[in-house]
C-alpha cells in the first residue's frame, strides 16, 4: 500500500491535486501492518479524487514523497495511512500539524491478491477467467469487500461467494458500498491517545 520516494516518476491525474494541513493522529489499535499514524483528508481534497472508495495517490508529507492507497472513511471522504518508514523520515510527531500534498495516480496499480483468494481462484478456472478479464478498479473492490470482513468465517463466505459470482461472469462485486457511507461498515481508525 505504501511506497516511499515514488512521486518523482509517478504520473498523477490532472485536476486531483490538493494541498492542505492536517493533524497527525495515532490509531487506537496497533497491529501488524497497521499504519503508524493517519490523517483524515478534508472533504474538499477528497472531493477532487476520482472515487469515494480506495484510491491511490502520490504526494508529499512535509516534503517527503510517498505513494499510498487512501482508505474510505465512511463519510464520503478518505483517510491517509502513514507508514512507519514515512513517519520516521519527517520530524513530525503524533499531534503535530503536517503539510500534505497529493494527487491521484494516472493509472491505479494492480492490487496485491490475498493468498486465500488466490487459492480459491486457482481452484475455479471460470472465476479466474472472469477475474483476469475485469478492470483493476473492479479487482480493488472485490479485494476490499473480502478484506473488510471482520471475522474469518465471514471472509471465507465472501471468498466463496466471490468465486461463485465471478464464475457466473459477474465482473463487479454486487451489494458492496466501497465508500462505506451507506453501509456504515468503513471508517477511519479510531484515534488513540
Amino acid at each position: 500500500m505504501y511506497a516511499a520516494g515514488t512521486t518523482a516518476t509517478t504520473m498523477t491525474r490532472t485536476g486531483t491535486r490538493s494541498s492542505f494541513k492536517a493533524r497527525l493522529r495515532r490509531p487506537a489499535k496497533a497491529s501488524a501492518g497497521s499504519p503508524a499514524a493517519f490523517v483524515v483528508l478534508p472533504k474538499a481534497a477528497s472531493d477532487k479524487l476520482p472515487r469515494r472508495g480506495r484510491t491511490t495517490v502520490a504526494g508529499t508529507l512535509d516534503g517527503r514523497p510517498f505513494q499510498v492507497t487512501l482508505e474510505p472513511d465512511g463519510q464520503l471522504s478518505h483517510w491517509l495511512p502513514i507508514d512507519p518508514t514515512l513517519l520516521k523520515t519527517t520530524d513530525a510527531k503524533i499531534g503535530d500539524t503536517v503539510t500534505v500534498e497529493l494527487a491521484s495516480v494516472e493509472r491505479e496499480p494492480e492490487p496485491e491478491l490475498p493468498e486465500d483468494l488466490e487459492r480459491a481462484l486457482a481452484g475455479s478456472p471460470g472465476a479466474r477467467a472472469t477475474w483476469n478479464d475485469t478492470s483493476t478498479l473492479a479487482r480493488i473492490d472485490w479485494i476490499h469487500w473480502i478484506t473488510t470482513a471482520k471475522q474469518a468465517k465471514t471472509r471465507a463466505k465472501r471468498i466463496s461467494a466471490a468465486c461463485d459470482m465471478l464464475a457466473a461472469g459477474e465482473k463487479r462485486v454486487c451489494c458492496f458500498d466501497p465508500s462505506g457511507f451507506y453501509s456504515k461498515a468503513l471508517s477511519a481508525p479510531e484515534e488513540g491517545s
